[in-house]
């Protein structure tokens, strides 16, 4: 087992890296950039260094200079994370021509899964069921209408290299075929470098079933059953819970062994996400690989009592898995919500500011993953996300109680958030009754929503203001009334520990 790991990420998926690697007697490494410098997980690491400025292109999209980080403490390890340079095939190459473990598949599962049209190839080859459409990059228009008329409107244009919904359009016409296949191309080479797209006939209304694998680096692969992702606004993720309502013992077998397949048929190992498509007659396919840890992964965790990263760290290690299909029981059922600093009152816009004051009362069977603390400040610079609770409970009716009394005792007050709008999802008839599918937040709940009254009392969010200004003063001082005398240049605290890059 490793004695050191680098983590190359920051905010609340590093301090979740760092919680395992202590159980498990790991001595951890943090990078920070200037904005990070006094953040959680950077103070909770043994080690810190400075790695850059606080654009993401200038610190944590850095892979040389992580890597040097790397070297000079001593880590054997890196793990990724999950955004960043987690999926960069590059610099899992990188980092295995250092010497330096890559906890995660290697470059060229990576690259290869990391194309969706390598992966629907691999799909088709292994009897995978994927969606009527092209296998490949389209090449033209004319070839763009060729395939659009043979499986017939409305059809789906996706960037090969795309995730999170960029370069993807749904056309419904051969009248807006060009100018959606130009959107497209356009909108993938700005995001990803790569204008390539392919063509699938358009699933309407699906659900979004996602599996969690884990496979060792000796031909090893179980699934960890699936997670609900259907709740999801421009095609980003709200809520995710486990196991989902339309699942049954036989769907889950099958859906189960098609996600060992993929993985097994890639080369892949570590832990990974395969992700489905589920019409409304059942029929599953195929979808793409997350070749990383999902931001959803804890309600996997709480139906089946595994850590994903204790897993990780064992198989990048080399070990194999202890585990069979079998030995993998699901118990209760998981939800999770991601606190967003964000203005669903204003189209969703990030809300950036001083988190001046959090209160939270969260109750018996609920988990809070964070990386953040009240004084921190939420930036331009990263994801806009505060924290993500997790609910378990014996069954979805108790979870859904759970989790509402928990948002209504999570308070934050120097930005907006999304709380009242989860509460409300929470709450609609069809989410209670799991009867819901990827469009229906956009289509269907969001209308509603514009009329739905705020679930926090705002009252009592302006006293608690107050109270957080006046909290915020008093701490300012020491318990003799005098001004602290140790802060550096820019009024931080010094910290117990620091080392600068």
């Amino acid at each position: 087992m490793f004695k050191k790991i680098l983590i190359a990420n920051r905010g609340e998926i590093a301090v979740r890296i760092i919680n395992t690697a202590r159980e498990m007697g790991i001595k951890t490494v943090a990078v920070y950039s200037d904005f990070d410098r006094y953040s959680m997980y950077a103070k909770l690491a043994d080690e810190a260094y400075h790695i850059g400025e606080s654009p993401a292109a200038k610190s944590y999209l850095l892979a040389d200079r992580i890597l040097e980080v790397a070297k000079k403490s001593g880590a054997e390890a890196i793990h990724p994370g999950y955004g960043f340079l987690s999926e960069r095939g590059f610099f899992a190459k990188m980092c295995d021509d250092s010497g330096i473990k890559f906890i995660g598949p290697s470059h060229t599962a990576i690259e290869d899964l990391g194309s969706k049209t390598k992966a629907k190839q691999l799909a088709v080859r292994n009897n995978v069921p994927v969606v009527a459409g092209t296998e490949h990059a389209i090449k033209d228009l004319e070839e763009a209408k060729s395939v659009a008329l043979k499986i017939g409107f409305p059809i789906m244009i996706k960037a090969s290299a795309g995730g999170g919904g960029k370069g993807m359009r749904v056309v419904r016409s051969v009248e807006e075929l060009e100018s959606s296949l130009r959107m497209a191309q356009n909108e993938a080479r700005a995001s990803f470098g790569d204008d390539s797209v392919f063509i699938e006939k358009y699933v309407d209304s699906p659900r979004h079933i996602e599996f969690q694998i884990l496979v060792d680096e000796h031909g090893n692969a179980v699934h960890l059953g699936e997670r609900e992702c259907s709740m999801q606004r421009r095609h980003q993720k709200i809520i995710e819970e486990t196991p989902s309502s339309i699942m049954d013992d036989d769907l889950r077998h099958r859906m189960g062994e098609c996600a060992k397949t993929i993985a097994l048929a890639a080369g892949y190992s570590n832990a990974g996400t395969v992700e489905f498509m589920v019409d409304k007659d059942k029929n599953f396919y195929f979808l793409e690989v997350n070749t990383r840890l999902q931001v959803e992964h804890p309600i996997t965790e709480m139906r089946t009592g595994l850590d994903l990263v204790k897993e990780q760290l064992k198989i990048a290690s080399g070990e194999k898995l202890t585990l069979k299909q079998e030995d993998i029981k699901f118990n209760g059922a998981a939800i999770e919500c991601r606190i967003c600093a964000e203005d669903p009152d204003n189209n969703f816009l990030p809300s950036t500011g001083k988190l001046t004051y959090i209160g939270r009362n969260l109750g018996n069977g609920m988990r809070e993953d964070t990386g953040i603390e009240q004084g921190n400040e939420i930036s331009i610079y990263y994801d806009s996300m505060i924290a993500k609770l997790i609910s378990y409970a014996p069954d979805r009716k108790l979870a859904a109680e759970k989790m509402e009394r928990a948002l209504k005792n999570y308070t934050v007050v120097g930005v907006k958030t999304n709380i009242s709008f989860l509460l409300n999802l929470l709450k609609c008839p069809e989410y209670l009754e799991g009867n819901y599918n990827t469009q229906f937040v956009e289509k269907v709940f969001l209308p509603r929503f514009e009329e739905a009254k705020p679930e926090i009392d705002r009252d009592t969010q302006k006293a608690l203001a107050i109270a957080s200004v006046l909290f915020k003063n008093k701490n300012e001082k020491t318990h003799d009334g005098k001004s602290p005398k140790k802060k550096d240049k820019k009024g931080g605290w010094i910290r117990r520990k620091e080392l600068y890059y």
